[in-house]
């Protein structure tokens, strides 16, 4: 184990631990404040999720929504939802726009990451963040410590930092895969299983070739499940039909309706929604205006009834749209998703059960299995234990584990000092939250404001809990920015730093005309 000295002009030591789009987006608006972070990360290319997607793949919401505010889009991308090459090559230029690569340390796979104090020294119960409320700390330092991706039996090396950005993602590295009794798990199974993860790591040409005329079937009903799906049926037809298992139908929308759905979002829309720690007003208003949404909800769900063939194929969701939109689970259907199903390439099939045999799948135990070649789970990730396991310390650990409660303004842990945590929210409009985010850390990196006490903060997130169970429920999730509480949380962060939140010109246009990227490309440079 070796210790490294920092070669850098700036006093503070700062690391990005990740060079997706959190970790390029932290990189390029902590540089603009003076500061000469590293970046560390595993791979041997930035991009993170976009560097390895399935050949299908292609942006969720319009682009206007998914864009950097300060560098659009090129003009030769003309499609309102580009493909996963177009995206990728958008991130690529936005870091050699901005200078990012010269930052990168790549195949630098940061194992650990441990908070040490003079004399080791137990932790102190501080009322302030850090012991101060400020970014930097005059003892505390972060101990990181990096492997070559490339030569696991390399001697480690140990960088000794000020402060540690966490942009390590939630939908990479570690799979849920679900566990089986035994002798009914995979170990029974003749045939191949892999998680998504491994199947959009593969080369287009290898994925094809692995699936070609075989029986596949995909376990969920999340992005990547119905996509595979698809793909495969489309590629092998009804001589050899994919089926898709999951337990619990989602509402799944055509992407010209998700661009519609986001010019929708505005701040009368944000009126009829609850918020964290309104006032007896703001409540009143909402009770008013709410009702407009749930009919807009149910409004949805009956076109959505009347375009695709949902009773049909016992397809109808038991919960309602708002609640789905809340939860951060909006799904887009492929184009031709009901075409193969009618056709039989595609065979859905609702289970609560299953269980692996020598030739196949036993779903709800059923006598006749289903007879399969290759299994391809796509039931997620384990986001919350990614992130634990790269602490050391157990504190820190259960800090992480033991609260479902959401991060101050979705990127601080109260109790975990010198760290933030950047691309853990999840939001349809993923690139926008974390854009605002960062440049809310890099704001405070630079000392133009300082953190709340620690209760405050506390106090704060479990309103932030609250207000979020009551519409999504038992889908809450603590990383999930609901797009119904975009704008006010964006109205937060602008707060915070100082900022007009207001960014239009007209009082109509600040009321009904949806805010994107592009209204807050200068909010840094505003005095």
């Amino acid at each position: 184990m070796n210790f490294r000295s920092w070669d850098q002009k700036m006093e503070k030591k700062i690391a990005i631990i990740g060079a997706g789009i959190s970790g390029l987006l932290a990189c390029k608006h902590i540089l603009e404040k003076g500061f000469s972070p590293i970046v560390f990360e595993a791979r041997s290319g930035i991009g993170g999720v976009w560097s390895q997607t399935i050949e299908s793949t292609k942006l969720q919401i319009p682009k206007k929504m998914y864009q950097f505010s300060d560098f659009a889009w090129p003009p030769s991308v003309t499609e309102t939802f580009p493909d996963d090459e177009q995206v990728l090559e958008y991130i690529k230029a936005y870091a050699v726009h901005f200078n990012i690569l010269p930052r990168i340390r790549f195949n630098c796979k940061v194992t650990c990451i441990d908070y040490v104090k003079p004399g080791n020294e137990d932790f102190p119960s501080w009322d302030l963040w850090g012991g101060t409320g400020w970014p930097f700390s005059p003892t505390g330092r972060w101990n990181v410590t990096v492997q070559d991706a490339r030569d696991p039996t390399a001697p480690v090396e140990v960088y000794q930092l000020d402060f540690v950005i966490l942009c390590i993602g939630k939908y990479s590295d570690l799979p849920n895969i679900p566990d089986f009794p035994l002798n009914s798990g995979p170990e029974v199974f003749n045939g191949k299983v892999l998680h998504s993860m491994d199947y959009a790591a593969m080369a287009n040409d290898c994925a094809a070739e692995l699936v070609t005329n075989k029986r596949v079937t995909i376990i969920g009903f999340q992005k990547s499940a119905v996509d595979i799906a698809t793909e495969v049926a489309d590629r092998n037809g009804v001589d050899h039909p994919c089926t898709l298992i999951f337990r619990t139908v989602h509402w799944i929308v055509p992407d010209y309706f998700i661009a519609l759905t986001f010019k929708s979002l505005n701040r009368f829309t944000g009126l009829m929604v609850h918020k964290p720690g309104q006032g007896f007003f703001i409540w009143l208003l909402v009770i008013l205006l709410s009702p407009l949404l749930w009919i807009f909800s149910k409004l949805v769900e009956a076109y959505l009834k009347r375009k695709q063939p949902l009773k049909k194929y016992n397809m109808v969701p038991e919960h309602g749209f708002l609640k789905q939109i809340s939860s951060c689970m909006l799904t887009v259907l492929p184009a031709n998703f009901y075409d193969k199903v009618e056709e039989g390439s595609l065979v859905l099939k609702k289970s609560q059960s299953f269980n692996f045999c020598k030739n196949g799948l036993v779903v709800d135990s059923e006598e006749t299995p289903i007879a399969t070649d290759i299994v391809i789970f796509a039931t997620g990730y384990k986001g919350d234990e990614k992130l634990k396991n790269i602490f050391k310390s157990s504190c820190f650990q259960k800090c992480i584990t033991e609260s479902l409660a959401p991060f101050y303004r979705e990127c601080i842990h109260p109790q975990i000092p010198q760290l933030a945590i950047l691309g853990y929210a999840d939001s349809p409009a993923f690139l926008y939250t974390t854009e605002m985010r960062s440049k809310w850390l890099a704001h405070f990196l630079a000392g133009k404001f300082k953190l709340p006490t620690i209760g405050e903060m506390e106090a704060d997130v479990k309103k932030w809990e609250k207000c979020m169970k009551y519409y999504a429920n038992e889908s809450y999730k603590r990383s999930c920015i609901s797009v119904l509480l975009q704008i006010y949380c964006n109205d937060q962060i602008c707060k915070d730093m100082g900022f007009n939140p207001r960014r239009k010109k007209w009082l109509l246009a600040e009321l009904f005309a949806p805010y994107c990227p592009d209204d807050y490309k200068y909010l840094c440079w505003e005095m």
